[in-house]
This record gives structure tokens, C-alpha cells and sequence, in this order.
């Protein structure tokens, strides 16, 4: 099975290559900060992928047998909030019927998704040494969609998904064998009803309820998300079907704070899981990694990669 760790862009280094090469993992994927972070995170990337060093540092990766790949909660960088000042229109309508420039934008309106898929053709030609895999995100939020009176009876999956269309399409313009993910993740789990997929969109299942679920119906939410992986692997094909999991994300277990918190990884849940994914078709599994980079291992032992790589053989 493919394996893969996502970090955050500033905690890429060569000691953090070598482990992860080392223990055999196949892939790197460099995950700009989410939520209000998101923007300067994913500009302050940008800006690193400009320097020789960065580069470099990538260029190890790769000749060190890395495939590279990046992920990203992209909407308030593909459509800036500033736009708001001029056009309000752009933005989404929220459940109490105002706009606004918080979260996301309206996906039925032509203008601001020709602005958004152009811009995110430029976003994947910036992203240096990138493989033919796209993961441009939908803000992190639940309850983030637009209920203007075009897109209201659109649900955020097929909101999600009018929005991969176009940047696919805008991409493929550039990029002709591109591919794009659908993240199912939070309201994003429900199959999409009105809009059909691209042939060239991919599933990123990310079953976040099972970590972060604490209401009354978290056991609920939680058998729903595990519900949901036979119908959306079937929707959108298992050839390309991804898991996007939490067992190393030192983010999560320090509750998004620095600084982080010294990491245990649950290796007899972690491979439970992975039996279970295997049994269900997929064959490439990602983690997050965030929150284990040069502050961590200032604090900290670092952190033992192999367990991952040895249960997806």
C-alpha cells in the first residue's frame, strides 16, 4: 500500500526526509495550516517554494524516492477576501441570509468560479515538484456552504464537488493528466445528489468525527462516517480511493496549540484501521504529521515512523 505523511510547510527538513524515507514511507505531503491560519499559511509556502533552499530540500526528497504532493484548505486563497469590498456577490450568503467573506464563496456565481479555477491553474503550477494529484480543499469548517437562493438546494458535497469540476477542468488546460480529490470530511461525507464528478476526481475519505466528536449524538456521527466509505468508494471508484487518517497528527493530540505535546502513537488502533481499509479496497493511506518538526524534537524524542510503513505492507 501507498503510504504517505503530511506536514506543515516550516517543518520540512532533511532529518525529517531521511526518516521518512528510511522507514520506507512512500510519500510526502506538505499541508499548509488550516482554519483562520490558512491563507498566510499557504502564502508563506509559496513564498518558501520561490528559495533555493526549499527547493532543495524537496529536491532530496524526491531523489530520496519521495513522491511529493500537497493539500490544502485553499478556497480563502483561490478567492481572496479582499474581493468582498467590490464584490460582495462572490461570497457566500450564510444561513441567517446575509453575505459574507468568512468562509468558502457562492459557487453558482460564473464570475467567481472562472476567478477561482483560473487561480487555482496558477496555484498548481506553483507548487514545485508536484505530481499530477490536486488536493485544493473547501474551507475547514462545518455549516460553511452558501445558501443563496441559486446555491441553497445545492448540498456542500455537491457545492464541493461544482467547485473541483472547474478547477479540474481549468487545470487539465495546463496539466492534461491531472487529477483532482474530493475530501470527504464533516458535511462533505454525504454522497453528492445534483452534480456529477469529473471522470478525473478521486475520493480523500478523512474520517476526522471518530477523533474530534464529543456531543450527544457523537456516536452517531461517528457510525455515519464509518457508513459512509462503501457508498462514496462506490460513487466515485476504488482506483484512486484514499484514506486521509490522524494516527501521527501531533496537532490534533495537542489540541492545535504550541507548544506541542510529547506524541504516543495508538499503534494497535492505528493497524486495526488499516486491516479495516485494507479489507475495503484502498491502497494508498495517508496521516497527518503536523506538530513533529525541529520545535518537537527540541522537546522530545523523535518520532518513530516505521510502525506505519511496516502495517501498510
Amino acid at each position: 500500500m501507498r503510504s504517505q505523511i503530511l506536514i506543515h510547510p516550516e517543518e520540512l527538513t532533511k532529518a525529517w526526509i531521511d526518516r521518512m524515507a528510511d522507514a520506507g514511507i512512500s510519500a510526502l505531503g506538505i499541508h499548509p495550516w488550516g482554519g483562520k491560519h490558512a491563507v498566510k499559511s499557504i502564502e508563506s509556502m509559496l513564498e518558501s517554494l520561490k528559495t533555493p533552499e526549499y527547493r532543495a530540500l524537496l529536491d532530496c526528497a524526491a531523489e530520496r524516492g519521495l513522491e511529493i504532493e500537497y493539500e490544502i484548505h485553499a478556497a480563502g486563497y483561490l478567492l481572496p477576501r479582499d474581493l468582498f469590498e467590490t464584490h460582495p456577490e462572490f461570497f457566500r450568503v450564510n444561513a441567517d441570509g446575509e453575505r459574507s467573506a468568512d468562509w468558502n464563496f457562492c459557487v453558482t456565481n460564473p464570475e467567481a468560479m472562472d476567478y477561482v479555477a483560473k487561480r487555482a491553474a496558477d496555484l498548481a503550477l506553483a507548487l514545485y515538484r508536484s505530481g499530477n494529484r490536486f488536493y485544493f480543499w473547501m474551507d475547514d469548517g462545518k455549516s460553511v456552504h452558501c445558501h443563496c437562493p441559486n446555491c441553497r438546494d445545492l448540498s456542500p458535497s455537491d457545492q464541493q464537488l461544482l467547485v473541483l469540476n472547474a478547477m479540474l477542468t481549468e487545470i487539465k488546460k495546463h496539466i492534461p493528466d491531472a487529477k483532482m480529490a474530493y475530501l470527504a470530511y464533516f458535511d462533505s461525507l454525504a454522497l453528492p445528489e445534483k452534480i456529477e464528478a469529473h471522470p478525473d476526481i478521486f475520493l480523500e475519505y478523512a474520517p476526522m468525527e471518530k477523533y474530534v466528536a464529543n456531543s450527544e449524538d457523537a456516536a452517531e456521527r461517528i457510525a455515519r462516517e464509518q457508513a459512509m466509505i462503501a457508498p462514496l468508494m462506490e460513487r466515485f471508484g476504488k482506483e484512486d480511493a484514499k484514506v486521509l487518517e490522524y494516527w501521527y497528527d501531533n496537532s490534533l493530540f495537542s489540541k492545535w496549540k504550541k507548544p506541542p505535546q510529547e506524541f504516543h502513537l495508538d499503534e494497535a488502533g492505528m493497524r486495526k484501521d488499516i486491516e479495516q481499509y485494507k479489507a475495503l479496497g484502498f491502497r494508498d493511506v495517508a496521516t497527518f504529521g503536523c506538530f513533529l518538526g525541529p520545535d518537537y524534537d527540541e522537546l522530545y524524542p523523535p518520532v518513530d515512523v516505521t510502525p506505519l510503513a511496516d502495517a501498510l505492507k
